[in-house]
């Protein structure tokens, strides 16, 4: 057998491994600044998430509760089962020890009592659940709890791996909770007992750009993980949906992708000037700068478009976005909005302080 035919053999055998090596059923790999996907495996298949859900649990609660609010744990607390922080009928913790226990121990006792603080009921604090996915463009998300447990009935919580890296881009914008998620040991005190938390999510140890994350796990679901990391000035955000190997192959997706792209400021909003002859004498412009993750054979192929309304079109000082497009596919959007004597785009030194006088 010559050499030609033995590498071709070899092609054969091995190339199918390397292509189906991430063991995941879905996954995903995202910029956390712009939200472009990056790498991309079943993205937007639907399926259940488990304790992941707890993000949103934490988010919702960090928006709508006070933190140093003191809970009397109530007898709901007994219907929680699976992983748990075991807290006690009668104890009083704050919100903000909850939270803690909610993500680094997944504690399903600490999102019933969650729930039931921060809303009038589960019930009611799961509508808030639903309402953030929407607000958030998760539109294949549904929650029916804040824990994940499966229901009697058979539903869970279903999403995909796109929509819970919107959740994960977006909670990770919150001071709190992005203090809360990369806490790898948290000690609490209640009126019984003193915790100590350590955080199930492993890369906290063996990745040390890990800036977050949450874990889960159920028989149907299997194994769940969204978690985020920063090199320098880079973010990702990385998900995978029913994977046996999550921790091992989150770190290897964020090895590969901050070796392949680097951060890009696209467009600086202070410099940045917009013109159309539609909106003669009028400024238009950027709130955001529009930061990038491109690889270096991308950076040189970007290009922008601006898509405005009509004058007339206009109800508020929003008047269209601004396109970031890589060979006609668009992987940013940035909002244009038009100046306007209630909504001034700067004010000058003395005149603010001339209002304060005033």
């Amino acid at each position: 057998m010559n050499k030609k035919l033995i590498f071709f053999f070899v092609l054969v055998l091995f190339w199918p491994l390397k292509v189906q090596a991430l063991s995941s059923e879905s996954a995903i790999v995202m910029d956390g600044y712009s939200k472009r996907v990056l790498f991309a495996k079943n993205m937007e298949k639907p399926k259940l998430i488990a304790s992941t859900t707890k993000i949103m649990t934490a988010l919702i609660a960090i928006e709508n509760g006070n933190l140093n609010k003191k809970i009397t744990v109530k007898e709901n607390v007994l219907k929680a089962y699976g992983s748990a922080i075991y807290i006690e009928v009668g104890e009083k913790i704050t919100l903000k020890d909850l939270l803690y226990g909610l993500m680094l121990r997944s504690g399903n006792d600490a999102a019933l009592v969650i729930a039931e603080s921060v809303s009038i009921s589960e019930k009611e604090f799961v509508k808030l659940m639903n309402q953030k996915a929407q607000e958030l463009g998760m539109e294949h998300t549904i929650f029916y709890n804040p824990h994940g447990l499966e229901e009697k009935d058979g539903n869970g919580n279903t999403s995909t791996a796109y929509d819970m890296a919107l959740l994960m881009q977006a909670a990770m914008q919150n001071k709190t909770f992005r203090e809360i998620t990369q806490t790898k040991t948290y000690t609490a005190k209640t009126n019984k007992k003193t915790y100590v938390w350590q955080n199930k999510n492993k890369l906290l140890k063996s990745y040390k750009y890990t800036t977050g994350g949450k874990t889960g796990f159920t028989q149907k679901a299997r194994r769940t993980l969204v978690t985020s990391a920063q090199k320098n000035k880079e973010k990702l955000i990385i998900v995978t949906l029913n994977d046996p190997n999550d921790f091992t192959n989150h770190q290897k997706l964020y090895e590969e992708y901050f070796a392949k792209y680097q951060l890009v400021k696209v467009i600086d909003h202070q410099k940045y000037k917009i013109t159309d002859a539609a909106y003669p004498n009028q400024t238009l412009y950027l709130k955001n700068d529009v930061n990038i993750m491109l690889s270096k054979e991308e950076k040189n192929k970007v290009k922008i478009t601006l898509n405005l309304n009509k004058p007339q079109e206009n109800k508020t000082n929003l008047v269209g976005f601004l396109s970031v497009q890589i060979a006609g596919d668009e992987i940013a959007r940035e909002n244009i909005y038009l100046q306007t004597q209630n909504n001034p785009l700067k004010s000058s030194f003395w005149a603010k302080i001339k209002s304060w006088f005033s």
